[in-house]
């Protein structure tokens, strides 16, 4: 309890430690804390950063039964809540550096993106975090998805000053024209971190990606045939889930910082074996991450000779979710083209369970693993999971 004027503790905390804790909390919470006392009014107007999120203030239900009233409400309330935290800001010497922003896709978008606008042009945003969500979560139809495409062209046509200014966007559920994309792209120039989850510009599309800014790109699902990096000089990471593709499902152009690349995917009956020589081209990235759900091999093993040119700086790889059909042997091939590996670690799946937190040897013949040591000297860590342990008859 606090008696009289006596501070409580937390209040006496130095300001950017109370900054740093009242930045953690949920902004439905962050605005309760101005009731405390006097020096808690102000410290909504010195956030450097500040998350609005539409889940923070709806209630509990399933994203399949949204209905449109249900969008109003939620876009209604962002908005209320954006507005109310930038007017306190009027006049504050504190920029926020950060503005994070989880809203529907809807006509009341446009209000939200106008309102960031107007704090972006009088210099109290700095930055800005879009994730953008539709009403309908998954299996959107095809209608479904042109209709949000449009819907977003217009919400994107209505305020480009703010897109301007975005550091990260992630978007869902779009089926856009072939020039929506450019021009995304070309209005989007501060653009550092792109999204993508079920977006395309129609089965098999083809997505070319030019952008001086971009350093990591995630595209999920989508019916993209093949998505081109043409130029990105500041790309670092790639993660590609879920392609459906018959050919490889990306071409790396001009990337020469990349050293990040993940792949998931659900082997089909059309998808090709990847050759990752030919996929990676001339890049030399240092971390790998292949997760096969479970379901069958869709990497080609490749000599050395084919592998060295990309893995030579190769550090870390991931390969999750193998069949157990597939012994360690099918590995072995990565690790003779990456020399300087530090970090292996292998999960195979039972089913479609994997043991993790239950690891046990499984019953190599020695040979294996004393391959693993003699192919790269500098291999420090080797992590395997899911086996089941052999049992003698």
């Amino acid at each position: 309890m606090v008696e009289g004027n006596e501070d409580d503790r937390l209040s006496k905390l130095p300001d950017d430690l109370l900054l740093n804790i009242v930045e953690r909390l949920d902004i439905a919470d962050a605005a309760r804390t101005t009731i405390l006392s006097r020096r808690w009014k102000d410290v909504l107007a010195r956030l450097s950063k500040v998350v609005i999120r539409a889940d923070s203030f709806e209630s509990k239900h399933t994203t399949s039964k949204l209905k449109k009233e249900d969008i109003v409400q939620s876009n209604t309330t962002v908005l209320d809540a954006t507005r109310s935290i930038l007017e306190r800001r009027a006049g504050s010497l504190h920029t926020i550096q950060l503005l994070c922003m989880q809203f529907y896709l809807g006509d009341e978008s446009i209000f939200i993106g106008q309102t960031v606008a107007n704090s972006i042009a009088t210099q109290k945003v700095a930055s800005v975090d879009f994730t953008i969500l539709t009403k309908v979560r998954r299996n959107c139809t095809k209608d479904e998805l042109l209709t949000n495409g449009r819907q977003f062209m217009s919400f994107f046509d209505s305020c480009p000053n703010t897109f301007g200014c975005l550091a990260r966007l992630t978007l869902e559920n779009l089926r856009l024209g072939e020039s929506a994309f450019p021009k995304n792209f070309s209005i989007c120039k501060q653009l550092e971190f792109l999204f993508l989850h079920n977006c395309d510009m129609g089965i098999q599309s083809l997505l070319e990606v030019e952008h001086p800014q971009l350093s990591e790109l995630v595209i999920a699902s989508g019916c993209f045939k093949r998505v081109h990096l043409k130029w990105a000089p500041k790309l670092t990471i790639l993660k590609f889930s879920i392609f459906r593709s018959k050919d490889d499902p990306f071409c790396l152009g001009y990337v020469p910082l990349l050293q990040t690349v993940s792949i998931i995917n659900t082997a089909l009956s059309w998808h090709k074996m990847l050759k990752l020589s030919e996929l990676l081209g001339k890049t030399a990235i240092s971390i790998l991450h292949l997760n096969f759900r479970s379901e069958k091999i869709w990497v080609k093993p490749e000599g050395r000779r084919q592998l060295l040119p990309v893995f030579h700086k190769l550090r870390i790889v991931n390969l999750l979710n193998i069949p157990e059909e597939c012994d360690l042997t099918w590995t072995m091939f990565l690790l003779q083209g990456a020399p300087n590996l530090k970090e292996l670690r292998i999960v195979w799946s039972r089913g479609r369970r994997v043991h993790l937190a239950r690891r046990r040897t499984r019953d190599w013949s020695g040979n294996h693993l004393h391959l693993i040591s003699s192919t790269t000297t500098l291999l420090g860590s080797v992590s395997m999971g899911g086996f089941k342990q052999k049992t003698n008859s």
